[in-house]
């Protein structure tokens, strides 16, 4: 079954800890290696490398990742930005080990929830320094947490920093035995690779190939998942009795599904096209691409974002909200409180149901100038969560340079 799982199968070497030794940076100092299990996580860690540049320019930095689509985004979007792109090994013994031989990192850096055991302790035993970064433990796991720590040993302990979220999430580690004096509150690092670059002539060609006019009505799904194509089929047929210029543009979490999301429309009776087949100009037309998905927000009016309605516990709804956009979202969000937070009356509507979706909309479609209102709102909110990157970085500096006891609050206001 691990070997067939349908996001692992490939890399299947890397996966057990064989990397060739022309994938893997040489030289330098220090040796970063950054872990995000998938392709949002890596988003995430992403503004990160950019601090690590201007603090050691010297650094090798190298990526893995879990998932398939993960490494094509990384390779995508990060490559000219760091030195290697790989997949991480197993939890495994063996596995863990061997990438530590081969790879020879100076600092592993770790996101939200990854706590790998073997991972953590092969670091460690290889005398590399481990971090957590936008540390986030669910509350509803806590107990499983104490049960397998207690089980197998707590590798909260061996970590070096734990560079927390939130002040709750920063309560939760301690209560789980995390040392008091290597937990930090800094932020979130996705909110710093947000920033709005100016019109491209990459916006115009996506706008082409999806064929939407300079002046449509866009109602966008983005990070669907299944279920919610439906519904915002559904919702888009209603709105367009009112709107019939109307587009609808699709952009499922996995881009696998956009066949299948296609099938959907059509088999409405609707009219669906593809980014990367046609037809151009569809009413519907279902983003297929991995890359785009920022770019296609900003050509969109108003956005819904998936994970929401499902029990995915949401997806990022700030990429769009950086866009200047106004962002609808489910009542299921839990993996993304801190973003419900910052963006909940400004910028942001959650709404309870499909019905409350089509009401809201129908009422601020006919207004242009709320829906600009919102937007201007949204994006004001996401650049004033900014700076958890170089704060994180700050501390990681000190803790690479030895610098001395770390006694200082646990909140990183304006660490360094």
């Amino acid at each position: 079954m691990l070997l067939l799982a349908r996001k692992t199968r490939r890399g299947l070497l890397e996966r057990f800890g064989f990397y060739r030794s022309e994938a893997v940076p040489q030289g330098g100092w220090p040796r970063v290696w950054l872990h995000g299990a998938s392709a949002g996580d890596l988003q995430a860690l992403s503004p990160m490398i950019a601090r690590f540049r201007e603090r050691f320019p010297d650094a090798r930095i190298l990526l893995t990742t879990m998932t398939d689509t993960g490494r094509a985004m990384a390779e995508q979007r990060f490559s000219a930005q760091v030195d290697g792109v790989l997949y991480a090994p197993w939890d495994l013994p063996g596995a863990t080990r061997r990438a530590m031989r081969a790879l020879r990192p100076d600092l592993l850096v770790l996101e939200y929830a990854e706590i790998w055991p073997n991972l953590i302790h092969a670091a460690r035993a290889a005398g590399a320094r481990v971090v957590l970064t936008n540390g986030r433990f669910s509350p509803d796991r806590l107990r499983g947490y104490r049960t397998l720590f207690a089980v197998f040993g707590n590798p909260l302990s061996e970590l070096d920093l734990l560079l927390m979220r939130e002040d709750d999430e920063a309560e939760r580690a301690l209560s789980l035995g995390a040392p008091l004096d290597r937990v930090w509150v800094t932020g979130n690092t996705k909110f710093d690779g947000l920033a709005v670059p100016g019109p491209s002539p990459e916006d115009e060609a996506l706008r082409t190939a999806l064929g939407l006019p300079q002046d449509a009505l866009v109602l966008m799904g983005g990070s669907t998942h299944e279920g919610e194509e439906e519904i915002l089929l559904s919702v888009w047929q209603r709105l367009r009795d009112a709107h019939p210029g109307l587009r609808l543009v699709l952009a499922p979490r996995y881009v696998d599904r956009a066949a299948r999301v296609q099938s959907l429309a059509q088999a409405r009776g609707v009219e669906a096209g593809r980014r990367t087949g046609g037809p151009a100009g569809a009413p519907v037309m279902v983003l297929d691409t991995i890359g785009e998905l920022a770019r296609a927000y900003r050509l969109a009016t108003v956005v819904f974002v998936g994970g929401s309605f499902t029990h995915r516990g949401g997806q990022n709804i700030l990429e769009p909200a950086a866009q200047g956009r106004p962002v609808f979202f489910g009542p299921r969000m839990d993996n993304f409180r801190d973003s419900v937070q910052v963006l909940l009356g400004r910028g942001g509507i959650q709404v309870a149901d499909a019905e409350q979706l089509y009401r809201v909309l129908s009422e601020l479609l006919g207004r242009p100038d709320v829906l600009a209102n919102l937007g201007s709102l949204a994006a004001q909110s996401v650049r004033q969560v900014s700076g958890a990157s170089q704060r994180n970085v700050d501390l990681v500096a000190r803790l690479l340079l030895g610098a001395g006891a770390r006694t200082v609050p646990r909140r990183a206001g304006s660490a360094g």
